[in-house]
């Protein structure tokens, strides 16, 4: 039997679930977008009122953060994609090595689910005989072998997600006049934050109002922060 490190939901290939995990990765993405950026540019706003400097550091954390996400997302992917692919050859080699423990093995899961001894083994035989490897990948270990999630696709959609969060708080502090940049930012960005939270919540079926008001407090107290540093050490207020 192959153990499985910690526990691990079964693949729901190309379903609604799927997508919807790929769906929050991209909103929990946007949100990292929006707090980082939003953090950056409110604290140089409020240290100089060129808008120069601003939309040089707001630009330069918008490319750091994507590639950082990016790179962070490809690495933690990869690693996840490795661990199932010697997964997957372990389980083709205790295949090969006894099929009949294996088989065993497959009714004693679909047992463990609830099905009758009888029902659970010949459920097991017939999936053995359509496809042994797919039906162990998918019982044991919750793995699609035909849907392994991809690096590089991984890391471009973080990547996008956090750029097109970034350019909501990058846009709402280059474009108002000087006296209004920080305080039509900070509420930009805390409304974009309560949607955000909401949307991930809900795809994560997870109370909605409380992740709201983490991601919004979380967001106001970096801008506080970084508008604090930025008054402190810089030579204007905005």
């Amino acid at each position: 039997m192959v153990e499985v490190p910690g526990h691990q939901e079964p693949h729901d290939t190309g379903s609604l679930g799927q997508r919807l995990n790929w769906l929050r990765a991209g909103v929990l993405g946007a949100n990292d977008g929006i707090v980082s950026t939003a953090g950056l540019v409110v604290g140089v706003a409020s240290a100089t009122a060129a808008r120069g400097p601003i939309l040089t550091a707001g630009l330069a954390g918008l490319a750091a953060g994507a590639v950082s996400m990016a790179l962070g997302e490809y690495v933690s992917v990869s690693s996840q994609r490795d661990t199932e692919r010697a997964l997957l050859r372990q389980e083709r080699r205790e295949l090969r090595e006894d099929a009949d423990a294996e088989l065993a093995e497959l009714t004693a899961i679909y047992q463990a689910k609830g099905l009758r001894p009888e029902t659970a083994q010949q459920v097991a035989k017939e999936l053995t005989e359509h496809d042994a490897f797919a039906a162990h990948a998918e019982a044991e270990l919750g793995i699609d072998p035909e849907a392994l999630t991809n690096p590089w696709h991984a890391a471009i959609a973080s990547a996008i997600s956090f750029t097109v969060g970034a350019l909501l708080p990058l846009a709402a502090i280059l474009l108002p006049p000087h006296g209004l940049r920080t305080p039509i930012t900070f509420a930009v960005v805390l409304v974009a934050l309560a949607i955000t939270g909401t949307v991930a919540a809900k795809l994560g079926s997870a109370p909605a109002g409380r992740a709201a008001v983490r991601v919004v407090v979380g967001g106001a107290i970096a801008m506080l922060v970084t508008f604090g540093i930025g008054h402190a050490f810089g030579t204007t207020a905005a």
